[in-house]
């Protein structure tokens, strides 16, 4: 099966790396290797390294990058894994980095994975169709959680008010699809504010962040990649909402900045000098011939760092 993958911001991502030849670059979320293949190319003496935690993307990726070359690995797991893995490998250093933190075009479109709220599919979301699924959570999490949730990772002002209506409905029947939520979300807040506001795009987005923990996880990989950098190697992350970006852009700014303990000093210790120089002081956006080709962009930022 040909799967279709329009990787956003992909030139404006791969010309930031400064790519070398003889480069050991990392590819943290290798999707359907669109981004992986622009490295691969320009690497012929490097090696690539990649995680996924989806096995569709894996087995498609290794597919096609071996069309390219044999010089990289796929290691099938969550990029929480990413120094780890690179130790096994006995790699203590990289040139560089990208995480393109938004999910592939094949995950959307396959109602089976249930990532989409437009299209009736089970209530999945599980990015590696292991653990605890979106079902699991509209069943088993109290309205209390429900409704946390719905707020801290979709900001949806409604939230307490959609977490009763689900708590109430689960009651007397099963919600397993995505239509059955999105229908259940509409009983809740009213046929205006369903149309004017689309809370089902927060709260299906609050519940793929729950599901794959992926704020937990950014936030603690970001730091331990910008310490695999070497001298002069770049990270390059794409984010796709508020939430990603807002931790993308603290954690680059904490690490570019001197310690605010020191800050004053004639003269700084190096334990407290910045690490890295933000490349980029306000993120990346797509052009308008891009927003056109592709209407799944217009949410992208790119943000690109540089070790010092």
């Amino acid at each position: 099966m040909v799967m279709m993958h329009y990787s956003v911001l992909r030139k404006e991502l791969i010309d930031s790396l400064n790519i070398k030849e003889d480069g050991i670059y990392v590819d943290a979320t290798v999707g359907y290797a669109g981004d992986a293949k622009e490295i691969l190319q320009r690497i012929s003496k490097g090696y690539l390294y990649a995680f996924d935690q989806d096995p569709d993307a894996v087995s498609y990726s290794e597919k096609e990058l071996k069309k390219i070359g044999s010089n990289f690995k796929i290691f099938p797991c969550n990029f929480i894994s990413l120094k780890e893995k690179l130790e096994e490998e006995n790699i203590k250093e990289v040139d560089g980095i990208i995480f393109d933190l938004g999910f592939s075009s094949p995950q959307i479109d396959n109602y089976e994975r249930g990532f989409s709220f437009m299209n009736e599919g089970p209530l999945d979301m599980r990015m590696s169709k292991e653990g605890k699924s979106a079902e699991d959570i509209i069943h088993d999490y109290s309205e209390e959680n429900l409704s946390k949730i719905f707020f801290q990772y979709g900001e949806e002002k409604l939230s307490k008010v959609i977490a009763k209506k689900i708590v109430i409905i689960r009651k007397e029947k099963d919600i397993k699809t995505t239509t059955d939520l999105v229908e259940v979300i509409k009983m809740a807040v009213g046929a205006n504010y369903f149309y004017k506001e689309h809370p089902e795009r927060k709260i299906f987005q609050a519940l793929r962040i729950e599901v794959n923990d992926e704020l937990n996880v950014l936030e603690k990989v970001l730091p331990e990649a910008i310490k695999l950098l070497k001298k002069g190697g770049r990270i390059g992350v794409i984010t796709f909402h508020s939430l990603e970006d807002r931790i993308v852009k603290n954690i680059f700014k904490k690490y570019s900045e001197v310690d605010e303990l020191v800050k004053g000093l004639i003269e700084i210790p190096d334990q407290y000098k910045p690490l890295i120089k933000l490349v980029n002081k306000k993120p990346i956006l797509p052009s308008i011939d891009e927003l056109k080709e592709n209407s799944r962009s217009r949410s992208s930022k790119l943000r690109v760092i540089e070790r010092i």
